[in-house]
């Protein structure tokens, strides 16, 4: 039998294993055999803000201090990364605690929404206490930035390659931030497709050559899950100008990208894309 397989670390992130070594029974045509397999690691993530725990989300433990950022800055508990002012993370015996520090001003607004929630791998409304915090409004987007369909094919065309988690487990979901000609840029994944996209956004804040809102307003997003309501208003809040799913919109996505001027894009696969809303910019 092959020996068995190491855990996988983030190089990076030099945080816990992303993904653990099992034997698993693989039954084919009748014939059974034990195998070496990679399963993802699932963990839970604490954010507590000054002192105090907000929200506890499953997710893969890498580039935790990413997500964290990325998660509060699309969940409005901030505006822009600098009311950040210190983010310490350690490892519990059920899981790992992000504290951060921020301003007294956006904490003071955070414990006035009384919102508390547990949010689990797929579930990005969990715990919101009324239709008014679940279903929320952001800002439109202002770029008028036109792509390409040849963009979107390029960028498809790349995103298995970039993925070597989901290679390798075959159970995370990506998200990359993608240029005006569909070269991928940055790429984060986890478990959850909106964990992915929060840590992208958290990477993105941190990365001089692409955290200017000019860069942001001149790239698209394609992720490689369906088109929530909650991906269009994550990528509503980082300002690019489309979002490009590799499976289905959900009509509440499509009204969403429509009313906040995101070209909305989805089952992008080689050969075929589908254009949801604001057709005009995408060029042939």
């Amino acid at each position: 039998m092959k020996q068995p397989v190491q855990p996988v670390n983030d190089a990076a992130d030099e945080g816990p294993a992303l993904s653990s070594p099992f034997i698993a029974t693989d039954w084919r045509r009748g014939e059974s055999k034990d195998v070496d397999d990679q399963l993802i690691e699932e963990v839970a993530i604490a954010l507590v803000y000054n002192g105090i725990s907000h929200v506890v989300m499953m997710a893969t433990p890498g580039q935790i201090e990413d997500f964290a950022l990325g998660f509060s800055l699309t969940e409005g508990i901030l505006e822009h990364p600098q009311q950040l002012y210190d983010i310490n993370t350690r490892a519990l015996d059920d899981g790992i605690e992000v504290a951060m520090t921020i301003s007294n001003e956006r904490f003071a607004l955070l414990k006035a929404a009384r919102r508390n929630m547990t949010g689990r791998t797929g579930c990005g409304l969990c715990g919101a206490e009324s239709l008014e915090q679940a279903i929320r409004q952001p800002e439109p987007v202002t770029t008028q930035q036109a792509f390409s369909h040849l963009a979107i094919e390029n960028a498809v065309a790349q995103l298995e390659s970039r993925q070597p988690l989901q290679a390798l487990t075959g159970a995370v979901h990506g998200a990359a931030l993608c240029n005006a000609e569909g070269n991928i840029q940055l790429l984060r994944e986890d478990v959850g497709r909106h964990n992915a996209l929060d840590k992208l956004y958290g990477s993105v804040c941190k990365a001089p050559d692409y955290c200017h809102e000019t860069k942001l307003a001149d790239s698209f997003v394609l992720i490689s899950s369906r088109a929530s309501y909650e991906l269009v208003l994550k990528a509503a809040v980082m300002g690019v100008g489309m979002l490009v799913a590799v499976s289905a919109p959900t009509s509440l996505a499509v009204r969403l990208a429509e009313q906040v001027n995101i070209t909305l894009v989805g089952f992008a696969r080689s050969g075929r894309h589908m254009v949801y809303t604001h057709p005009r910019r995408i060029l042939a």
